[in-house]
């Protein structure tokens, strides 16, 4: 803190100081004024100018000291200098007051809460740079919330000084006149509480009431605005409640939803239902690591009391697998499936032509035209592909395209480059290693899987390295060359060439939302990277939602799961109750071995934002079932790492690091949802031998580190004294 900040802080606490230790509060009651009244008249008949500046400066002074007693002195303003006088002092007297109330809870306490609460205060400021003009009307209407606390608790946030002062003199200006009219009735008054009768409250509810009113007003208009170009074009009825384009994950749940409340729907893929989760990405590559590592514990028999064997296997056999566990799960994503839940299959591509109608193109090339009152777009994301030149000449896979390739070949690639640090690109990685191929991974970054904390992404290097994996981090490709026989990625590393040697060039770099082909660009729908929303994951067209990887910001199926409720809810029912999607709980997990599972804050991201923690970390090398699988001897297993409020057990996030840990995280998503501490899940009692008691040994941790020493020294004399 500043020296003028120390110095501004000092003098108010004297200023405050002293009305407390002189007992000024004494002329701040209601009994007090009218007892005082007859003088102020009387002084007022004699020097006007003087005692309305006097009032003025002290109205001004106990508002910006927020010292209760407003109440009185404007009822004394109306009592003095009668009803327009006096509301015309109080109005810019409180408002001016208010706003140095505002300005020093800015300049004493704003860099201190930032550096503390940095992004709870940066969603705060968002809201305000948004809509913070009309929430503050909405306080200033209703004079039962304690004024002073609008002021300092404002300071805090972005908004601008002149924008607080106007708004508040606005705002303040209809409680200001029923006080001010009742002080000049203050003969007639036996108590403040005279004041606010509940006719007097039911106004104030009203005036309340009236921001939120205007609200909806403000909203109609603006829809109204967005859809005049349509407005000849807009349906008088509809064919359908909800048209949902895509069948991956968000698609298929908003239409099962929609389906689950009686809703008409009609759900439109073009390619495979279950989109890139089931066909390209979650589903076939758990089913490739699962193979991978059972060829991976082969060779390291010997870790069971076995003997070491080199695993014998078709790698058409393993990618046959991969498939037929695909086909084993389609069924869950069927045609067949959500027909018979109730919702119309189309398979074709649907592309918007105004804001109620699609055009499906089906796979037959039949074209039909279909209207809605609601449509979600679920359209999903693709890989990135970068422009290397040459890529196209020696050829390449992606994440998504791997699958088929790879399922004509005899034996696996005996050369791959893996282009990406990412959690794909190290669970293909990884997995490739340990079905034989010699496997190198580039990374432009100067770490893989960047997003976890140091410690986290060194630990997964030296598994892919220890599994073969040759990591190559801070090499940017350049361009893919062939020479010969040969393909070659070339990448620059510390200002010189490289040449990588390949057969086989896998790009996981990452994924982009598809956002053309839909008709978004032609009815103006605003994309950057991913389809704009807000909250409730409206479009520009309130009748129109994203949901899934097309929406950002995360691209996890379970992610897109959960927005689908929100896109379809809201689209549904949103005329009478809207629901804005909630991010606070999102967990993820990259599925090497050993697992990578977070959810909340990891150290790099608290750092960045400001916010204090402390870390409680538990080894889970310590762990009976650790041991038991992996034995005695093996490689460190990992950790389970807990940020924590400092102080309190409140859990901020956690990085779980071991095997099984996708499954170990549930417990800590549940309880970081539900508001439970880890003295809660120290509580809880634990199957035993299970991987999940790291979860309670942690929380162990954690109390250790926390118990009350002097008590426990206490209570060992206790003991001492006991045994005489």
């Amino acid at each position: 803190m500043r020296l003028r900040q120390i110095v501004l802080l000092l003098l108010l606490a004297l200023a405050i100081g002293a009305f407390v230790a002189l007992d000024l509060g004494r002329y701040l009651s209601f009994e007090q004024l009218k007892a005082s009244q007859a003088r102020f008249d009387q002084l007022y008949a004699q020097q006007p100018l003087t005692v309305a500046a006097v009032y003025f400066g002290v109205y001004v002074l106990a508002t910006a000291l927020s010292i209760p007693g407003a109440v009185i002195i404007t009822l004394g303003g109306g009592a003095v200098f009668g009803l327009w006088q006096g509301l015309l002092l109080v109005s810019f007297a409180s408002t001016l007051g208010a706003t140095l109330a505002f300005l020093a809870s800015r300049f004493v306490l704003r860099e201190w809460v930032e550096a503390r609460f940095g992004q709870r205060l940066a969603d705060i400021n968002a809201g305000v740079d948004k809509e913070g003009a009309f929430y503050l009307f909405t306080l200033r209407l209703i004079p039962v919330v304690p004024f002073f606390l609008i002021n300092l608790l404002m300071g805090l946030t972005r908004m601008k000084t002149w924008t607080y002062y106007w708004v508040s003199q606005i705002g303040m200006l209809a409680g200001t006149a029923v006080y001010v009219n009742a002080g000049t009735q203050l003969a007639q008054l036996d108590s403040v509480r005279g004041i606010l009768s509940p006719a007097l409250l039911g106004s104030f509810v009203l005036l309340g009431i009236f921001p939120l009113l205007a609200r909806r007003v403000v909203a109609a208009i603006q829809k109204r605005k967005v859809y005049a170009r349509w407005a000849s074009v807009r349906p008088k009825t509809f064919d359908r409640n909800l048209i949902v384009v895509g069948g991956g994950a968000a698609g298929l749940v908003s239409a099962y939803i929609a389906a689950a409340v009686k809703a008409k729907v009609t759900l439109i893929e073009a390619q495979k239902m279950g989109g890139d989760c089931l066909n390209y990405g979650c589903v076939p590559s758990k089913a490739l690591i699962k193979s991978a590592k059972l060829a991976h514990q082969m060779r390291h028999g010997a870790n069971y009391g076995l003997s070491d064997t080199a695993p014998s296997f078709s790698f058409k056999a393993v990618m046959q697998r991969v498939h037929d566990v695909i086909r084993a799960i389609e069924p869950h994503d069927s045609v067949e499936r959500y027909t018979g839940l109730g919702v119309e299959v189309l398979q074709g591509y649907g592309k918007l032509v105004n804001p109620w109608t699609v055009e499906v193109t089906l796979n037959d090339g039949q074209v039909q035209r279909l209207t809605a009152r609601s449509i979600v777009i679920a359209a999903g994301a693709r890989p990135m592909v970068p422009p290397l030149p040459g890529l196209d000449d020696v050829g390449y896979v992606t994440s998504d395209t791997l699958w088929n390739e790879f399922a004509k070949l005899d034996d696996i690639p005996k050369r791959i480059v893996v282009l990406g640090g990412g959690p794909i690109g190290c669970e293909l990685s990884q997995s490739f290693a340990r079905l034989g191929a010699q496997v190198t991974q580039v990374e432009m970054g100067e770490r893989i899987m960047v997003r976890e904390d140091e410690e986290v992404s060194a630990l997964a290097r030296d598994a892919l390295q220890a599994d073969g994996v040759m990591v190559l981090t801070g090499h940017k490709a350049l361009r893919c060359e062939r020479q010969g026989e040969d393909k070659i990625l070339v990448a620059s590393t510390q200002g010189q060439e490289v040449e990588i040697v390949f057969d086989a060039l896998v790009c996981a770099v990452g994924r982009v939302a598809r956002l053309q082909g839909y008709g978004l660009e032609d009815i103006g729908v605003p994309t950057h990277r991913t389809v704009d929303t807000n909250e409730y994951l409206q479009t520009i067209y309130p009748n129109i939602y994203a949901a899934g990887d097309v929406a950002g910001p995360y691209q996890f199926t379970h992610t897109a799961a959960h927005q689908a409720w929100y896109a379809a809810v809201n689209a549904l029912f949103g005329d009478f109750k809207s629901f804005k999607v909630d991010y606070r709980v999102i967990p993820w997990a990259t599925f090497i071995d050993p697992e990578v599972a977070r959810v909340g804050l990891n150290e790099q991201e608290a750092q960045a934002q400001g916010i204090a923690y402390e870390v409680t970390k538990y080894g889970i090398d310590d762990l009976d079932r650790a041991i038991c699988d992996e034995g005695p001897y093996s490689e460190a297993h990992g950790f389970v790492k807990v940020l924590t409020v400092p102080g309190k057990d409140r859990i901020l996030g956690v990085t779980i690091v071991g095997a099984h840990a996708g499954d170990l995280l549930a417990e800590y998503v549940l309880a970081m949802k539900h508001g439970l501490g880890l003295n809660k899940i120290l509580g809880t009692i634990h199957t035993y031998p299970t991987m999940a008691e790291a979860n309670k040994y942690a929380a162990g941790e954690w109390k250790r580190a926390h118990a009350p020493q002097q008590l426990l020294a206490w209570v060992k004399k206790f003991h001492d004294w006991r045994r005489g």
